[in-house]
């Protein structure tokens, strides 16, 4: 007879032995005990209603006790710690090794003793499932599922023991060792228990997520379902039946052609048997089953208060629960104070910096922001929920998107075409400035919103230039708390200028300028995106001119070959102090310091203010500066800006050409050159705002590093960059009050580090689902091709070169670049590549507005293109209608 849980009610009563301890008394706090797996059982027991098989952990006191004094086990452990991950045939030899020696362990007389104590309890012909259970295991963080072994159907205390033995030795097999080095873990600090649970003989058994695998959508239940064990399920040896169960209804049911099961075996073991005909197209489950199997999984799921991936079985018409661990694949949910629905869109794929942030980096763009971000991931996210319940908000939030990233807008339209999730509102007048399409719309229409006098770009860039000095002269008297009150105070200030009509008329009226020169082209001439020769080489683009830059000073170092050797070996970020004893080395340290002074704000994942500057690490540059000198001649800054600046002239002189053969054809000559003279004198603003507020970030970066100099002085803080992982008024509150809270920094780094390993979606939805978009391409696309977003023109053939992280690129002319995500921070690396491809991005964002500009063929948003394509790949990259092929 199997026990229910009255046999296990009780919670800690009395005495439990030192090697073996049984699953009533255990719970969540004997992790160190019992491992994950254990403490998961243990907590299971106690809940009301769900019914768990007798079992007991031998501890990891047991395992400590059989290795800890054994020299050639320390030995082989002392030689696994110096491998790399990279190393597997060194990872697969020293791990086999390691396992012998520990099956080789005998166990000890008084172990034995209470091991077999415990069996005594059971019927000498039950059988058991032995399970590994780790110290690393089924955590919030890392569920290191299925790396340790187990083992099924074991018939007596001899095998028993033996397969204790054997999970001991599989906390290292190769998966388990290699997957600990990559997720950080010290093998000696990782322990192992042993599971002991009395095996059901189930006439049907699967696996239950309470939230669905595949779309992370939390009110969906997904159950999978199969005759016999649910090993066969596990090793795939079957396809499951599976169904999804939402709120007690059961909305979706795949039936399986289930043709094998696994059985226990009388005598021990297990063997695959063929199920009968009549049974393999049969429902493993039926629907009574499937939504108390539900009820089962939420109570569970509430109990442990995360989503599980449950393991269960049925046995004469009872549910049993096996295992239950966390899920740890899924991306949290956006915080939210209510029960309504909220539609999240990313803000990292919108500003092209999808990698986690720190908490004072995510207060301070909270900060700064137009409207309310939400956290979860260490990324930032915007409820358009109220946007989308409008016609006249979804346009408009649509055709924004459109420009930004048009996988976000398919996800957004998947959404609200479903009408379940999004109550559609009557229309609001008061729906956000769209960024309207120019069908219909004439060229005097849109120099009506701004006019045409680059003046004003000139006059905006001064006004904000003149703010950010007396920014700079201000904050300097400021000290304490009140160094926190003048920057909220400057961010309030700052902030009002996205909303000044020339401000956002400069950007709307180049937008809409580039869609009419696209959309009348091709409808006049037959000619695709015109826009992207017509934008080469603008005036007032802060982030081309910060790439040409650089290319000026190689120019200065290129002269002095010394210098270009010193370099070649550069280490220390204080490498400019050392220029001045070479020949040349005043010119070079005051070509790149008057570099800094204008641009060393800059970084990869600038809107980040905890990253670290160009001017705080002007190393970061070394590369980028010697690569220019081996790739250009003199004057290719000049060269590069005014060719674009011709091909762009020749461009328009070829339109006007063709444009005088149709009828109105003066009319449309005078339409186009007035459209392609605002493009090109406002165009280039398109980069500055984001310069400015990088640029004020930086002096507050300045004054609170002064704050945390303090903090550091004072052992408050035991460093100063320990600052980054407190929010802005957490940073304030310490500030004011000096009490330390290391306990506080020590657990948000540890976030932080979870948070870099996860991806962050698109589009996450309230319930946690992840909505993914499609590219819809006018045109059918070649075989095996990728598809991407094509946001500048052309097509090129080239090495392809994956490059994760800009101080990496050691690039050669004709390369096309492929990355995760570019800011305005990697634009040096432009002047130097011939093509662009990228994960994240759209048509407005700053990768491909550079690209333009550059004459860079360029594709945006290929899902996992740094994983696609390989490095040192040849390629072709269709910048035109949005593909790439492998050649």
């Amino acid at each position: 007879m199997i026990p229910d849980n009255k046999l296990n009610s009780a919670k800690k009563p009395g005495k439990t032995d030192t090697n073996v301890i049984g699953f009533q008394y255990i719970d969540r706090s004997s992790f160190m005990t019992v491992g994950g797996k254990g403490a998961n059982l243990g907590e299971l027991v106690g809940i009301k209603g769900i019914r768990v098989p007798e079992g007991f952990c031998v501890t990891t006191e047991a395992y400590k006790r059989i290795t800890e004094n054994n020299q050639k086990f320390n030995s082989l452990l002392d030689e696994l710690s110096d491998i790399k991950v990279e190393e597997r045939v060194k990872i697969r030899e020293l791990s086999n090794k390691i396992r012998k020696v520990i099956e080789g362990i005998s166990i000890s007389e008084d172990m034995e003793k209470e091991i077999v104590g415990f069996l005594t309890k059971f019927d000498e012909k039950d059988a058991f499932a032995v399970r590994s259970s780790a110290t690393a295991e089924d955590l919030p963080s890392a569920s290191f599922a299925g790396q340790q072994d187990t083992y099924l159907n074991i018939i007596g205390k001899e095998a028993v023991l033996k397969y204790i033995s054997k999970c001991w030795a599989s906390l290292f097999t190769d998966r388990a060792v290699t997957y600990r080095l990559q997720n950080g873990f010290d093998h000696r600090k990782v322990h192992l228990s042993v599971v002991v649970q009395k095996m059901v003989s189930p006439d049907v058994a699967g696996i239950m997520f309470t939230a669905d695998p595949v779309t992370s959508n939390r009110k969906i239940v997904s159950i999978e379902a199969s005759f016999g064990l649910g090993e066969a399920l596990v090793s795939g040896i079957v396809n499951a039946d599976n169904y999804k169960v939402s709120e007690r209804n059961i909305i979706d049911r795949k039936i399986s052609n289930k043709k094998l099961a696994i059985y226990a075996l009388k005598e021990g073991g297990t063997k695959e048997q063929e199920i009968g005909p009549d049974q393999q197209n049969a429902q493993a489950l039926t629907d009574e089953q499937i939504l108390q199997l539900e009820r089962m999984g939420r109570k569970i799921e509430a109990h442990f208060g995360n989503p599980q991936d449950i393991e269960w079985c049925l046995a004469d018409d009872t549910f049993y629960i096996v295992q239950s661990r966390p899920i740890t694949t899924f991306y949290p949910i956006p915080e939210a104070d209510d029960q309504e629905n909220h539609v999240y869109i990313s803000v990292g794929h919108q500003q092209m910096m999808t990698d986690p942030m720190k908490p004072l980096g995510l207060s301070l763009w909270q900060l700064r922001a137009a409207r309310p971000m939400f956290k979860a991931g260490g990324r930032l996210f915007v409820d358009v929920a109220d946007t989308l319940a409008t016609p006249a908000g979804r346009e408009n939030l649509l055709e924004a998107m459109g420009q930004h990233d048009p996988l976000i807008k398919e996800a957004l339209l998947t959404i609200a075409e479903r009408r379940d999730f999004i109550k559609s509102l009557p229309n609001d007048e008061k729906a956000p400035m769209p960024v309207k399409s120019t069908k219909g719309i004439s060229s005097t229409d849109i120099l009506a919103q701004v006019g045409n006098d680059p003046a004003i770009v000139v006059d905006l860039i001064k006004h904000n230039e003149t703010s950010v000095e007396a920014l700079k002269q201000n904050i300097q008297t400021k000290s304490g708390t009140d160094v926190f009150d003048f920057i909220l105070e400057d961010i309030q200030q700052s902030k009002k200028t996205i909303f000044e009509a020339q401000h956002m008329g400069v950007i709307i009226a180049a937008m809409n300028a580039s869609s009419w020169l696209n959309e009348k082209m091709s409808e006049w001439l037959g000619e695709k995106n015109v826009a992207d020769i017509l934008s080469q080489s603008v005036s007032n683009n802060i982030t081309s001119e910060m790439g040409l830059a650089l290319l000026d000073v190689a120019d200065v170092i290129r002269p002095y070959p010394e210098i270009i050797e010193y370099l070649q070996q550069v280490k220390a970020d204080d490498y400019l102090d050392e220029l001045a004893k070479f020949n040349g080395g005043q010119d070079a340290r005051h070509a790149v310091d008057a570099y800094l002074d204008k641009y060393g704000m800059r970084c990869a994942g600038e809107i980040d203010i905890t990253k670290t500057r160009w001017s705080e690490n002007p190393t970061i540059l070394v590369p980028l500066i010697l690569s220019n000198i081996k790739n250009f001649e003199s004057g290719a800054g000049k060269r590069k800006f005014e060719q674009g600046r011709q091909e762009a002239l020749k461009k328009e002189e070829e339109l006007v050409g063709r444009l005088a053969s149709l009828p109105d054809g003066e009319q449309k000559i005078r339409e186009t050159k007035q459209m392609i003279s605002l493009l090109r004198s406002f165009a280039g603003y398109r980069e500055y705002p984001k310069y400015g507020i990088v640029n004020r970030f930086f002096v507050y970066k300045q004054a609170l590093l002064k704050e945390a100099e303090q903090l550091a002085q004072a052992n408050i803080i035991p460093d100063r960059e320990d600052v980054y992982y407190l929010t802005f008024e957490e940073f304030r509150e310490m500030v004011r009050t000096h009490k330390p809270d290391n306990q506080l920094i020590g657990k948000r780094k540890d976030e932080f580090k979870s948070y870099e390993k996860l991806n962050p979606p698109r589009v996450i939805t309230s319930d946690g689902e992840i909505v993914s978009g499609k590219y819809k391409h006018e045109k059918n696309l070649p075989t095996d091709a990728i598809a991407g977003l094509a946001v500048s023109s052309g097509v090129i053939e080239g090495r392809a070169r994956v490059i994760l992280n800009m101080e990496d690129a050691n690039l050669e002319d004709g390369d096309i670049l492929v990355t995760t995500f570019t800011d305005p921070s990697w634009t040096p690396l432009f002047v130097s590549i011939k093509g662009l491809v990228t994960e994240v991005g759209g048509m407005m964002t700053h990768g491909a507005v550079i690209a333009r500009e550059y004459g860079l063929p360029a594709i945006v948003g290929v899902d996992n293109a740094t994983k696609l394509l390989r490095d040192g790949q040849r390629i072709r990259l269709n910048g035109s209608d949005g593909y790439i092929e492998i050649l």
